[in-house]
């Protein structure tokens, strides 16, 4: 059966292209997705799909049912943009000033709908119905996957699968991890009121910026001699802010930052810890500060046995040539909700082009994929699908 899908899917992979540029041409930011997910749900309309519009907020959600009695398989893409100015001189460049599709979800979504059109021709022989998860807003928490769940998006499914398309990883290669592999992402800001005054005279003063200083070395020690060794953590500052004039000491600083973890044990430990030193460098000061703590996505932990299912498929997918287990990421990703509620697991698949010297990370305004990353991935997805049929049924 697997034959049948493969060739389906490289016989479409053309339009999979065009989808993908289509929407490249048109992102959309987190929350504020409309005419992609009309697009979208259009897509499976005209396949006859069950189609839920509006899920969780702006999510869309697809349902195949085969004409065989079986397990219920979720597949998911994200469809959200980034807010960054596209500097690709491309023919298929980011129309939308200032939003570019940064971070592949365009061609998420572009290989799981056309993934749904060929699975659509094989439904007669499906041992199972397939539930096809678009979802909203992955980029900006507290994101679409929670809200999605919590409408309804994953009643039903017996297990999850879904990819990222790696830019930075090589074409053909799948990695996945049997555990942990994205770590909770969360944020922070650190609000400071001292006493401002004039730079002549700082024994007037309460210096915000050397309170602020001390407590950015001091929260380092956090990781470095409060975690365990063994135990990963992150902790780092984005921004200080505190502009004066250079003869003026400021009376106010804020900082902000961001703690990524893989164990609630440790990120209920940073926090304490964050707190107490916060308020203890103030007090010493004689001046004020307040943390606020905004806990993000939780730790991505695939599920084994489901991991182990998807490294045997990949080791199968003509064109893939390195499957690896690899070591987790200190990146997010909302995904994490879905395994949290049933078995599965999520993978990347590598899309750098075997011509690029380096390629362009994530998030970056020249960010590109190897568009035949996303037939693998489809493939790949699409396989897992029917082995998921005959494993769970």
């Amino acid at each position: 059966m697997f034959e049948k899908l493969e060739q389906l899917l490289e016989r479409y992979y053309e339009e999979m292209v065009d989808i993908r540029r289509y929407l490249h041409q048109y992102p959309e930011l987190s929350f504020e997705e409309v005419e992609t997910p009309k697009y979208i749900a259009n897509y499976h309309k005209q396949l006859g799909h069950v189609v839920r519009e509006g899920v969780g907020g702006r999510g869309v959600v697809a349902t195949l049912r085969g004409a065989k009695p079986g397990p219920t398989v979720a597949l998911r893409a994200d469809f959200d943009a980034l807010p960054i100015q596209e500097e690709n001189d491309v023919p298929y460049k980011s129309k939308n000033n200032g939003v570019m599709h940064a971070c592949g979800h365009d061609g998420h979504t572009a290989q799981l709908l056309v993934l749904a059109k060929a699975f659509c021709e094989m439904k007669d022989e499906l041992e199972g119905s397939i539930v096809f998860i678009h979802q909203h807003a992955e980029e900006y928490a507290p994101g679409g996957a929670k809200p999605m769940i919590e409408d309804g998006c994953l009643d039903g499914v017996d297990v999850i699968f879904g990819t990222h398309l790696w830019a930075t990883e090589a074409l053909g290669k799948i990695q996945y991890t049997t555990g942990p592999m994205m770590a909770a992402a969360d944020r922070f800001e650190i609000f400071i009121q001292g006493k401002g005054g004039h730079g002549a005279q700082p024994h007037h003063t309460k210096d915000s910026i050397l309170l602020g200083s001390q407590i950015v070395q001091s929260l380092q020690h956090i990781v470095s001699r409060r975690v365990d060794p063994m135990d990963s953590a992150v902790l780092s500052f984005g921004a200080f802010e505190a502009k004066n004039a250079f003869n003026v000491i400021a009376d106010t600083a804020k900082l902000v930052g961001t703690v990524r973890t893989f164990s609630e044990d440790v990120q209920d430990q940073i926090i304490n810890e964050m707190n107490l030193i916060v308020s203890g460098i103030a007090s010493s000061f004689g001046a004020e500060a307040k943390l606020e703590y905004y806990k993000g996505y939780p730790a991505l932990i695939n599920h084994e046995e489901e991991a182990l299912l998807l490294s045997k498929v990949a080791e199968t997918i003509p064109g893939i040539k390195e499957v690896e287990n690899a070591k987790p990421q200190m990146g997010g990703e909302d995904f994490a909700y879905y395994l949290r509620q049933v078995k599965g697991a999520f993978f990347f698949t590598g899309a750098k082009h075997p011509d690029w010297e380096e390629a362009y990370p994530h998030h970056h305004p020249r960010f590109e994929i190897d568009e035949r990353s996303m037939l693998l991935a489809a493939k790949t997805l699409g396989k897992v699908t029917l082995t998921a049929f005959r494993t769970y049924n």
